[in-house]
């Protein structure tokens, strides 16, 4: 079979579709609008069920991908930057700690008894891979036909996607004994998405499909409680729990639509102006069961200033990955299907943090740090800027 058999019905059906194309109602859902142009194809496959399942497996991998970005970074360490104890040779409360503490992980010592803070933080970023493909230069390939022998395909319709994030989430520590704390945070999401579907047939470029949703509004709200076991100034042993209540919008990916908890075990070693800390935990229901391994040094560069590096692990066990397979055209001979899709498994990731944070007056703190993802499986930005202000009070 020569490609001119098969050519001019592959144009035209991409001409047509590219002249009804139309971009998705502002009124769609984020997750509506991922899957009109997952589903939105006019390469001929012969099989709409195999296309609309790979569709369907693509959307919820590239959803599930946004939702544990969203439910990781935003949300510091709940051990509040000021932390107290009962000296009970003195008799009265003092620091237990000259640090101001790690950004996301948790270290052992507590708030002190009715000692508290509430912080605010700034999040922004822009997302520009995933599973190591890039989203933003037009060579996600969606679905393609190849000539059985030829390297390159001579049809491929590509995706381009700009997606974006911005997070404001409240958090408030609150001691309720020497040695117990809870806490409880709020994020408040908006995203945005702009995504282009094009057509390249033998070097020719047609815009197949266009679409933009945007949502914003409360993600899912986070409860945490920690139980310092053993400690030593500011080292010590500490147990703890996470809970993370559905109440985001499933729909616009705001939130996960699962409750999810995480019991976790905390360590913190100090030693003059240097501090190392570490958290396990296994997190289940949720998205994923996963187990989330996070380590931080801290150095007390001056009475006022804390510099950290942290490095944050998760591996997630049924998060799944992005794939192409390749199968032979239902009704063409010769001719190769190439379809994006997902597979089950588990996916690791991990990111590395650094920053400071800064005793601007009293007991206000200015946080900045900078993350960058150390590995390409799951949806990854370049970096990822994150401010925050923590007030410490006792009522």
């Amino acid at each position: 079979m020569t490609p001119m058999t098969f050519r001019t019905p592959a144009f035209l059906i991409c001409v047509a579709a590219t002249l009804s194309a139309a971009p998705a109602a502002a009124q769609q859902t984020v997750s509506e609008v991922l899957s009109f142009l997952l589903t939105n194809r006019s390469v001929p496959t012969g099989d709409f069920v195999q296309d609309a399942r790979a569709a369907a497996a693509t959307r919820d991998t590239i959803s599930t991908f946004l939702l544990l970005e969203l439910s990781e970074l935003p949300v510091s360490s709940s051990a509040s930057a000021f932390t107290y104890r009962l000296d009970r040779n003195l008799g009265t409360v003092v620091r237990s700690s000259d640090s101001f503490g790690p950004f996301l992980v948790e270290r052992s010592v507590t708030s002190g008894p009715r000692h508290g803070s509430l912080a605010l933080s700034y999040q922004t970023a822009s997302f520009d891979s995933i599973d190591g493909r890039s989203l933003k230069d037009g060579t996600l390939v969606a679905t393609a036909s190849r000539l059985r022998g030829n390297a390159q395909p001579f049809d491929v319709e590509s995706l381009t996607l700009d997606m974006r994030s911005t997070t404001v989430t409240l958090l408030g520590t609150f001691g309720v004994t020497d040695r117990l704390d809870i806490s409880a945070a709020l994020p408040f999401v908006a995203i945005s998405m702009n995504g282009r579907r094009i057509d390249t047939y033998r070097g020719t470029q047609l815009v197949q499909a266009t679409a933009s949703a945007s949502a914003s509004g409360p993600g899912d709200f986070l409860i945490r409680g920690k139980y310092n076991l053993a400690r030593s100034v500011g080292s010590g042993l500490a147990i703890g729990a996470e809970a993370r209540l559905p109440t985001g919008n499933e729909q616009n990916l705001l939130g996960s639509g699962e409750a999810s908890i995480m019991p976790r075990v905390i360590a913190s070693l100090e030693h003059e102006s240097i501090g190392i800390h570490g958290d396990v935990g296994y997190s289940m229901g949720g998205l994923s069961d996963e187990l989330v391994y996070r380590g931080a040094m801290t150095v007390r560069g001056t009475s006022r200033l804390t510099l950290v590096g942290e490095v944050a692990g998760r591996r997630l066990s049924s998060a799944g990955r992005l794939t192409e397979t390749t199968e032979l055209h239902r009704g063409l001979a010769g001719v190769d299907t190439i379809r994006l899709t997902s597979v089950p498994g588990a996916t690791k990731r991990v990111v590395g943090v650094i920053g400071f944070k800064w005793n601007v007056a009293e007991t206000l703190l200015l946080t900045a740090s900078i993350a960058r993802p150390l590995t390409n499986s799951g949806l990854n930005a370049g970096w990822i800027p994150t401010f925050a202000l923590d007030y410490s009070f006792e009522p």
